[in-house]
């Protein structure tokens, strides 16, 4: 696990500068903070950060082939490094050491672009081949490593783990994207393949890149995508039999290191299940972590102290409180972007207790989307079947109005909230699952633009990001459209993003057994009624999971890593959100509405509605806006 950096002159054969170069490197110290070098020679330069966890030994990087023709930078886990280096030791190639890196190396000589396929994993890298005079850069299937670029005004390809390595080149320049600031207000983070500065990218998961010195920066290629066929012709109890055999599978090929390894233990089914698979496997005890909240209303320790004790787990626990509100400065910081998931707050605190005790540690994240989880797809499905039973045309006219003339009810449990359910129906499924997604949701997000902000967007509305990934996803499957939606959204840009900024801040490699690529598109092949039958989400995976794992962790609800954000910030924040928003360097921008602000602050502290959410992402983007040392600049930048 480690951070990359680099530069690529795609006009001629200018050396890099070593200084900008070791500025972008130790940028990223975090995320390697065991060995660093770099690797300069004309027309290119790498940088790499290394956290060791295999081959500590001979696994330093850059890594070169014999001639040192062929250099590498990459960041990740290949999980099945020993079977390639085996296949291609049949093809003649020689290996010096016993590293993944030099693995895809020669995969690279022998299979070129398509290395990539034969690749399983999380990785994120970068490959210089001066004999066919290119560079080329791949994410994983399913990002769960970054990989940032940017094009300076001079030629240069600058590329990162992190977006702070790219601006840490100082030949970047820093015009916000209002697209970029529409996506984020819409959905709490901004969707691949942008990121917030107009001139710069994240490579998509499942993509490659090639760049040929001299020619035009190309657009990214696809080489892998999920697909729901739903067409496998199996039972319950054989699809519950394949599921133990294939999270087995996973979790063991994720247990190899030369350090300390454990797992985080949140007491939900999926991170209950990735340990249940490890003490099945390992005759050690797992070491497990939990976060704890001095709130019962935000605590689940107790379902996994079940789990703990049923497996006698090395079990370790920290209660949090839950006014720990001190990290929002920080988590700018670490996320480079705005970024307004508030469970980013715990999630850090597990990682930082994960990390005084372990190196790698195994997650849960990703089953949700795969096995059908989350709670929002049981009221889409509902919602659904409301809207097959009329043309759109009628719904539109009928529950649009209605939408209109009932009052808004946030205070109220979902079931009662009549507009929004109407407002549901009244609108095509995706759509729909764009406004249940939404954070910040239309028409707030127009009162809350000023008019300048939106004639910078030029009428693009972020909803078009689900839209451009709908009419991918061949499928007619109500369920099956919205998880095909969340696996290229959701996980990538939020959850993802989330677990690896926070777990890196701490130099800890995180390891995501339930996303590994052959097990979700074989889960993808599963009925969606084995994903989601009537209100049971996950239903296969839970009946896989009874023999493993105790009734009341499978079947509790759902509760999430939640934090009390309307508490706090009628409470504690109160003052800081009120200046920040009315005064800070959002205010300073020209791109919101005061009054609408104002309103906002107000309605909340009186505690007439619940406005945390958008008062959460408009902090965070105050926050993001000081940490880049942006404000009155910041409309001017991006007209």
């Amino acid at each position: 696990m480690c951070g990359i950096t680099g530069l690529f002159d795609t006009r001629g054969q200018r050396v890099p500068e070593r200084e900008r170069l070791h500025r972008m490197n130790e940028s990223q110290h975090h995320r390697g903070p065991d060995e660093g070098d770099l690797h300069i020679e004309p027309g290119v330069g790498f940088g790499h950060r290394r956290l060791s966890v295999i081959d500590i030994a001979t696994g330093q990087q850059p890594i070169f082939n014999d001639d040192k023709s062929v250099a590498l930078v990459f960041n990740g886990e290949v999980y099945n490094y020993l079977e390639l280096m085996d296949e291609l030791r049949g093809h003649g190639y020689v290996f010096r050491t016993k590293s993944d890196s030099e693995a895809i190396v020669r995969a690279w000589e022998h299979w070129g672009e398509d290395c990539v396929h034969h690749l399983r994993g999380m990785f994120a890298f970068m490959i210089h081949d001066r004999r066919r005079d290119c560079l080329f850069m791949a994410r994983d299937r399913l990002g769960v490593k970054p990989l940032h670029y940017a094009m300076t005004e001079d030629g240069w390809l600058l590329f990162g783990s992190e977006l702070k390595s790219l601006m840490a080149h100082g030949g970047l320049r820093q015009d916000i994207d209002p697209r970029a600031v529409e996506a984020y207000f819409a959905l709490g983070y901004v969707p691949d393949p942008w990121t917030i500065y107009r001139h710069a990218k994240k490579l998509a998961p499942g993509h490659r890149l090639l760049v040929k010195r001299g020619q035009p920066l190309g657009e990214p290629q696809r080489y892998w995508d999920v697909k729901f066929t739903l067409d496998a012709r199996i039972g319950e109890e054989e699809a519950a039999e394949e599921l133990r055999r294939r999270l087995a599978e996973s979790v063991k090929l994720r247990l190899k290191a030369e350090v300390p390894l454990g797992a985080f233990l949140s007491g939900g089914v999926d991170s209950s299940a990735v340990v249940a698979a490890m003490a099945q496997l390992d005759g050690q005890p797992v070491n497990t972590c939990s976060i704890g909240f001095d709130d019962p209303k935000f605590n689940e320790t107790e379902f996994a102290q079940m789990v703990a004790d049923r497996y006698r787990t090395h079990h370790r626990v920290e209660v949090v409180s839950s006014d720990d509100f001190g990290l929002v400065d920080q988590l700018a910081h670490l996320y480079d972007e705005p970024f307004a998931d508030s469970s980013a707050i715990p999630t850090y605190r597990v990682c930082e207790l994960a990390r005084k005790h372990v190196t790698v540690a195994l997650s849960g994240d990703g089953g949700d989307e795969s096995l059908g989880g989350y709670r929002r797809y049981k009221m889409h499905m509902m919602e659904e079947r409301m809207r097959s039973a009329f043309p759109l045309a009628l719904r539109k006219g009928v529950f649009g109005p209605l939408a209109k003339l009932y009052p808004k009810a946030d205070w109220a449990p979902r079931v009662f909230r009549a507009k929004t359910t109407f407002q549901a129906i009244a609108r095509n499924s995706v759509d729909a699952y764009f406004n249940t997604m939404g954070l910040v949701r239309d028409p707030l997000r127009q009162e809350l633009f000023s008019d300048a902000f939106k004639r910078d967007l030029q009428g693009w509305h972020a909803s078009e990001v689900f839209h451009d990934h709908a009419r991918r996803a061949n499928t007619d499957d109500p369920l099956a459209l919205i998880q095909y939606l969340d696996i290229h959204t959701y996980l990538p840009g939020d959850i993802n993003t989330k677990v690896d900024r926070a777990s890196m801040a701490h130099s800890l490699e995180v390891r995501e057994p339930l996303m590994d690529h052959p097990l979700v598109e074989w889960v993808a092949s599963l009925p969606s009624d084995l994903k989601l039958r009537g209100q049971e989400g996950k239903y296969v995976f839970k009946k896989a999971l009874e023999p493993m794992l105790p009734h009341d962790v499978l079947y509790r609800p759902k509760m999430g890593f939640a934090v009390p954000l309307a508490r706090w910030l009628r409470g504690p924040l109160r003052e800081k959100t009120r200046q920040a928003l009315q005064h800070g360097a959002l205010a300073q921008t020209g791109w919101f509405n005061p009054a609408t602000i104002a309103r906002l602050l107000d309605q909340h502290e009186r505690g007439a509605m619940d406005h945390a959410q958008p008062l959460w992402v408009l902090l965070m983007f105050d926050a993001f806006l000081r940490n880049a040392g942006l404000g009155t600049t910041t409309a001017r930048a991006a007209a």
